[in-house]
């Protein structure tokens, strides 16, 4: 698997796990957070059902997250983790047509250790009635805050609802607002936190703000692919609309560029991106869908085509870059009405980024108004999250509690998790 020496999120959370404890944990993508829950979770499953064979496994462990490729992402982490061991998973997730839903209901019904599903989809089959969490052990939410953003807090509440009161919960958020904060109080016991929530970009990523106006973007994404001589690039965009524009506008100027949205069926989606990742498109235009939680080896250069509203999404969106121990680039795209939201960013991330002007050949870059800094610098900014705080104590919450230990036998691969 390649690891050599845990990443701080994985150096705290897996003796917390371990221990059983709950936990949350406030931590970036891209810094292991991944691996920290599920190493320890396939060791206690499989420390837990040794010498035990199920032919159809009880849901023991259900991993929440936001969306259809980070459930595929974790989904795929957990087959390789898990690959000699007994324990089977499944990823269930939505999209396609009716088949689909009936496939996974048979999965479902079959029975599968781990489960990682988006909240919408999970409740769709919990409702069905054929879903059983009797025996389900541990519970983990995974970009919680991105959760909450997209509207799943009620359907998460329900969701928990159909689970035992005395199991293991594990809460993780690269942000903590108070609405996050009290989430966790409802669901979660006495837990241990870890904050490694650190709203900086990586050291890794050379950052660059290109005044530009809008007419002339996708002019100067030509000309920066053109000098740049990367091998790929992420182009990020506000909107569907946009991201559909800029996607016909790069492939006419014989660009190879593909495109993610939530407007794609979720085998478009999947295909594009592996059609990006062989290198069969060389540019993927994408709103913040693929802003978190997807890790895509070896991306050279990210492009904010237009600045993100909310300047902590500015931090995700160049962090597809620079993963592991790789370097990257990062550029944004500021026409003038932007400038408010880039000096956000700035206050967030408590850094000035580099200015440049456009070439002149391409047009004039038009002034950076220091007045729109007063103005809007404000921002969410602050040092929230800095440092590694360690363990500290929680509060105790109203719903669900640990323990939950007293697993009943060990599950076999289903067919369609066996490699």
């Amino acid at each position: 698997m390649g690891f050599t020496t845990p990443t701080p999120i994985q150096e705290q959370a897996i003796p917390i796990i371990l221990s059983k404890s709950d936990l949350i944990g406030c931590a970036q993508t891209g810094t292991g957070k991944t691996a920290a829950f599920l190493l320890p979770l396939l060791h206690l499953l499989t420390e837990a059902n040794a010498g035990t064979e199920e032919e159809n496994p009880k849901i023991k462990a259900l991993v929440l997250v936001p969306t259809r490729e980070l459930a595929g992402q974790i989904d795929q982490a957990m087959e390789g983790f898990s690959y000699f061991t007994p324990v089977s998973n499944l990823a269930i997730y939505g999209g396609g047509d009716g088949a689909g839903f009936e496939r996974e209901k048979m999965a479902l019904t079959r029975g599968s250790d781990v489960v990682v599903a988006t909240p919408g989809k999970m409740l769709q089959h919990l409702r069905m009635g054929y879903v059983d969490f009797s025996q389900l052990q541990f519970l983990i939410l995974d970009e919680a805050d991105r959760m909450l953003d997209m509207g799943f807090v009620e359907d998460i509440r329900q969701i928990i609802s159909h689970c035992p009161k005395e199991r293991q919960t594990l809460f993780f958020s690269a942000t903590m607002p108070p609405k996050i904060r009290e989430l966790a109080k409802e669901i979660l016991v006495e837990p241990e936190e870890i904050n490694i929530a650190i709203s900086k970009p990586s050291e890794k990523i050379t950052q660059a703000a290109f005044s530009v106006p809008t007419g002339l973007k996708v002019e100067l994404i030509k000309y920066l692919l053109s000098v740049k001589s990367v091998p790929n690039c992420i182009i990020f965009c506000s909107t569907k609309k946009s991201t559909k524009d800029l996607e016909r506008e790069l492939n006419s100027l014989d660009i190879k560029a593909t495109a993610m949205h939530s407007d794609l069926e979720q085998v478009d989606r999947e295909k594009a991106l592996l059609q990006f990742k062989s290198g069969e498109y060389t540019v993927l235009v994408a709103t913040d869908i693929m802003a978190r939680g997807i890790d895509i080896k070896g991306v050279a250069l990210v492009i904010n085509f237009e600045v993100p509203r909310d300047a902590e999404d500015y931090v995700h969106r160049i962090g597809r870059t620079a993963r592991a121990d790789s370097r990257g680039v990062a550029f944004t795209l500021v026409a003038p009405d932007e400038q408010r939201d880039l000096f956000k960013i700035e206050s967030l991330i408590e850094m000035e980024i580099q200015k440049v002007a456009i070439p002149p050949e391409i047009g004039d870059s038009p002034p950076f108004d220091e007045g729109n800094r007063r103005r809007g610098g404000g921002g969410r900014g602050g040092s929230r999250g800095r440092g590694h705080n360690g363990r500290g104590g929680g509060n105790r919450g109203g719903g669900g509690g640990r323990g939950g230990r007293s697993g009943s036998g060990r599950g076999r691969k289903p067919a369609g998790n066996r490699r």
